[in-house]
């Protein structure tokens, strides 16, 4: 049976046994393992991640901008229509990739809490990309392919409030497993495509060999700054797991060994949502076996 809320579990283990002493058999690393512990931990990080105010689960909008002048605000009217703040927030004037918002007069929108009168966003400036804001909405450009693009998140919005939890396979031992590391050339890349169709490639420093069950199989690895990021699918996506792939991070080889941990493989963004773009599994990462670990669909879970 698959686990739900491991918030409430890790919490209630550990309210029963806070007053345990070493070598106390209620004592939860006794009673549940370490590892298991600290995925339940990781569990409880992942879900708080997701339901941050303006995290994953706030996202309702996503939209491409052609150049010219936008009016944007929450009244019925605008170019664009947000879900709060002032009926009018102001106009955005978009020249190729080029982007500035100029503030209606009176209008409560803010960068950094701090009110402004006109301002060229940024997709990743000095001090990170630039955030407008008013009530719940925030407004983000980022880039995809050289288009600018708008991001629009509401800390309301139904996908956030409504959220029922996480659902995850019973965790399993067995799937963390250590992994052979096969470096790559440098400057190799891998070809990634995303929900849009977009081809994108990605720094791809080695792959991952593993056996299970007495069968070998390869993860190629996307680099991820500290970390090796990897993006698969198996014989359980599209049936108890997200039909487009799951996500698995791992930290980086030592002595020619990555530790797969796949308790931890999780769902990407566009399982919740419609406005992002998620990359694809690329063909190599394809498994032909069931990783019956790791989160769930979110139609299993819901």
């Amino acid at each position: 049976m698959a686990v739900r809320n491991p918030l409430t579990i890790l919490v209630v283990v550990v309210g029963v046994t806070a007053c345990g002493v070493p070598g106390d058999p209620r004592d939860p690393e006794l009673e549940l393992g370490t590892h298991e512990l600290e995925t339940l931990e990781w569990r409880e990080r992942r879900l708080a991640r997701l339901t941050e105010p303006h995290g994953w689960l706030s996202l309702v909008g996503l939209e491409f901008l052609e150049s010219g002048h936008w009016q944007l605000g929450s009244a019925p009217g605008n170019d664009l229509v947000v879900p709060a703040g002032p009926d009018h927030w102001g106009e955005m004037t978009v020249v190729d990739n080029q982007v500035w918002f100029d503030s209606a007069p009176g209008s409560d929108v803010r960068v950094n809490g701090q009110r402004f009168e006109s301002i060229e966003m940024q997709v990743d400036g000095e001090d990170g990309p630039t955030l407008i804001e008013a009530e719940s909405v925030q407004l983000q450009l980022l880039d995809r392919g050289g288009r600018p693009v708008l991001r629009v998140r509401d800390s309301q919005a139904p996908t956030r409030v409504d959220f029922p939890g996480l659902e995850y396979y019973p965790f399993n031992p067995d799937w963390r497993i250590e992994a052979r590391w096969h470096e790559h050339p440098p400057d190799r890349t891998l070809l990634i495509a995303n929900v849009l169709g977009e081809l994108v490639e990605e720094p791809n420093p080695g792959w991952a060999e593993f056996e299970f069950e007495g069968r070998t199989f390869g993860l190629e690895a996307v680099e991820s700054t500290d970390q090796l990021f990897f993006i698969l699918a198996d014989r359980t996506s599209g049936d108890e797991t997200y039909g487009l792939g799951r996500f698995l991070y791992s930290d980086l080889p030592e002595d020619g060994t990555v530790v797969l941990d796949f308790n931890r493989a999780y769902n990407p963004p566009c399982a919740f949502t419609e406005y992002s773009t998620c990359p694809l599994p690329p063909p190599e990462n394809r498994l032909d076996v069931r990783i019956e670990a790791g989160e769930l669909a979110p139609e299993a879970a819901y």
